[in-house]
């Protein structure tokens, strides 16, 4: 389970010139770092204590959540998929006339990256022969024992788990991105406790998320610096130990220091690119090594079987004859592991997804880096299953008990062992250097106050949180290895999959709302002003459809965007106002000048009380003037357009041209839908409104 981190500037809308510097979260950080260091150096200090605490608590979740753990993974799955599939899968992760930011391929291939990480190297051999040799139920080491242990396998690692990642993913880009809240998971509280969210509930989800987040990635690094050290002993001889396993430690950490301080995240990023290519070599190298019609009609066999045994394996809880040490070993530890790295992960996922619906993010999600899953885990597992089922008991022994040791007992049996034990080295030490860096990366956001959700934490946040993960790591393996992991994970990830309930609560209703808003558009109708009509006692015209068309064909440079505000915006929001007032409403007009366009952005709000308050925004954009305005009267390469936002976001279109009448007219016609709104939402709604982007600005 690893991720790479996408590093991009942007501007949020309306505003320029008010972005606060990157500042710590002074609660969050330090209730959550001294957490993280008292259970560290307590472990170090007395890891029989702590192994023992440990495994007492994993045994109480065991006996009293283990049913949890089971039926809470399932609703996550049953949740993203019925989201997807309603009306709200059209809804975007951002406003909803933003376009993506990657094209299909390149986020196609970032999702495929995001599902490799050293922990599949490291159960893609052990938990195979593992399953086959010891199954929960059944006798092992026989064909039906072999066709589950990949079944079980695949379900550990399946949709189930990539749900959990989609779900956190579209949460944090749905409010980041379509209400610029904090990219934390206490903003998709907002519907459910409005801006208490900025108080102790929001500051304790938070620290919740942390404390999950953080023992999810110390154990992958754990993970990581066991399979790291046996390759490093395979290779050159260095021993297996504490010593060896520091000093991987201190590589992660040096290696994310670098990162911070030096600003080399695009060259992060390339080796982690590299990484794909290498692990796509490295499964390739095996499947025609091997027998390539066996493990392809292997990986088609074992599609089958994990379609037709998902339904009964999703809510197995074994409960007439429990193997509880099985459970606590794999499918709960995995299911605590999937939600612990939900956050981290997740914000991965929304970094590079924004612009796209929900529909297109759930779908390609829970499809793309399953289908590379799938295919590594087959490939790798049959082929560890054909050398255990033809004889080689030691190798299964081996991958058995010594799980770190069993990818490289698998690598041993193919020509060129020793080219390709190193290569797997290289890639596994450059997933775990990324995964390092990524972590300290997310922690440190998830701690700071940043300007925008795609800025990133101060540098010396990213230190620290880097050394503060190596050290719960060393604590951890200091305590019992890999398997004091597993069991911190299940104790830590249990309080965070309650929050996970309340943000999808929280989605639930704020896409509730996106409901209301669009309702209220099909039942509220646009102006018609005739050609010639009257309008509170005074003769207003319409535009002609020779005037629109010519408005539709022209490309305005600044001047006549100049002249536009002078001559129609200016006074027809003054107009809009007054009137307002004259009717008793609190309305403001706010003007300010955009410098880079050297032209004003216009702003009018009206105040509704506890309710939701109308903003209707102006707001200047240069554009490139199209192709085939060739023959038009423009001959400049850039034009202006002055386009919508309203509370909710960007429109998407331009009012450049428009007569005051016309102008007054939109107004008016979003005014009323925004009242509709308003009025669905209080008769079918009871929960806190969606905040609106300037609120959140505000509070964030």
């Amino acid at each position: 389970m690893a991720t790479n981190h996408v590093h991009d500037d942007d501007r949020a809308v309306g505003t320029a010139g008010t972005e606060k510097p990157n500042r710590i979260n002074p609660v969050v950080f330090a209730g959550s770092s001294v957490c993280i260091l008292a259970i560290s150096i307590w472990a170090i200090i007395t890891p029989d204590a702590a192994a023992a605490a440990i495994g007492e608590l994993v045994g109480w979740i065991s006996a009293g959540f283990g049913w949890y753990y089971f039926l809470a993974a399932t609703l996550f799955l049953v949740f993203v998929v019925f989201v997807a599939l309603s009306r709200y899968g059209k809804v975007k992760l951002g406003p909803q006339h933003s376009t993506p930011d990657f094209s299909l391929f390149a986020w196609g291939a970032m999702l495929f990256a995001a599902g490799i990480g050293i922990d599949l190297m490291f159960f893609s051999v052990a938990e195979p022969v593992t399953q086959y040799l010891a199954p929960p139920v059944g006798p092992g080491e026989t064909v039906e024992a072999a066709r589950e242990a990949l079944v079980w396998t695949l379900f550990h690692y399946g949709i189930t788990g990539w749900s959990m990642y989609a779900l956190m993913g579209m949460v944090l880009g749905y409010f980041a991105y379509r209400y610029s809240l904090p990219l934390t998971i206490r903003s998709a509280l907002y519907p459910i406790i409005g801006k208490r969210i900025h108080g102790p509930i929001g500051h304790g989800v938070d620290i919740a998320a942390v404390l999950g987040t953080v023992f999810g990635i110390a154990t992958s690094l754990g993970i990581g610096v066991v399979q790291l050290n046996f390759g490093l002993e395979v290779l050159f001889g260095i021993p297996q130990g504490t010593a060896a396993q520091i000093g991987l430690i201190a590589l992660a950490v040096f290696m994310a220091t670098v990162s911070a301080i030096a600003g080399v995240d695009k060259g992060i990023r390339r080796l982690s690119e590299l990484n794909v290519v290498l692990a796509i070599g490295l499964m390739l190298y095996i499947l025609f090594s091997d027998d390539p019609l066996f493990l392809l009609n292997a990986i088609v066999l074992n599609i089958g079987d994990y379609v037709s045994s998902f339904s009964d394996l999703t809510l197995n809880t074994f409960a007439f004859d429990q193997p509880t040490e099985w459970l606590n070993s794999w499918t709960l530890f995995f299911w605590a592991w999937w939600i612990a790295w939900a956050p981290f992960v997740g914000l991965f996922l929304a970094r590079i997804s924004r612009g796209r619906t929900i529909r297109q993010f759930v779908a390609a999600t829970l499809v793309i880096p399953f289908l590379f899953t799938l295919t590594w885990l087959s490939i790798f597992g049959n082929a560890a299953l054909r050398e255990v089922r033809g004889g080689n008991t030691q190798f299964g022994e081996t991958a058995m008990n010594q799980p770190e040791q069993g990818f490289y007992a698998l690598l041993a049996q193919y020509p060129g062992a020793t080219f390709i034990a190193g290569l797997a080295t290289f890639v596994g030490l450059l997933f775990y250097v990324t995964s390092a860096d990524s972590g300290a990366l997310v922690m440190g956001n998830f701690t700071s106050y940043l300007k925008t959700p795609r800025h990133d934490a101060a540098r010396w946040v990213r230190v620290f949180w880097s050394a503060a993960i190596g050290l719960l790591t060393l604590a951890m393996l200091i305590v019992g290895g890999v398997p004091t992991l597993q069991n911190a994970t299940i104790v830590m990830g249990l309080p965070f999959s309650f929050v996970i309930f309340l943000v999808m609560l929280g989605l639930w209703r704020a896409l509730r709302v996106e409901s209301f808003r669009e309702d209220s558009f099909r039942t509220t109708l646009p102006s018609t002003l005739s050609e010639r009509t009257t309008l509170d006692g005074r003769e207003v015209t319409r535009a002609s459809w020779r005037q629109r068309l010519a408005r539709v064909m022209s490309f305005p440079g600044r001047r006549a965007a100049n002249r536009f505000v002078e001559d129609v915006c200016r006074p027809a929001f003054t107009e809009v106002v007054e009137e307002l007032r004259a009717q008793g409403a609190e309305a403001t007009l706010a003007e300010e000048l955009v410098p880079e366009l050297e032209l004003p952005h216009l702003d009018l709000t009206v105040d509704l009380g506890e309710q939701e308050a109308f903003r209707y925004h102006l707001w200047p954009r240069e554009a490139e003037t199209p192709g085939f305005a060739t023959h038009s009267l423009s001959s400049q390469d850039t034009y202006f357009r002055f386009e919508v936002f309203l509370s909710e976001g960007g429109q998407g279109y331009d009012v450049m041209g428009y007569n005051r009448d016309q102008l007054i007219g939109d107004i008016l016609d979003q005014y009323e839908r925004h009242l509709e709104f308003l009025r669905l939402h209080r008769e079918t709604g009871s929960g806190a409104p969606v905040p609106t982007m300037s609120e959140s600005r505000d509070e964030s």
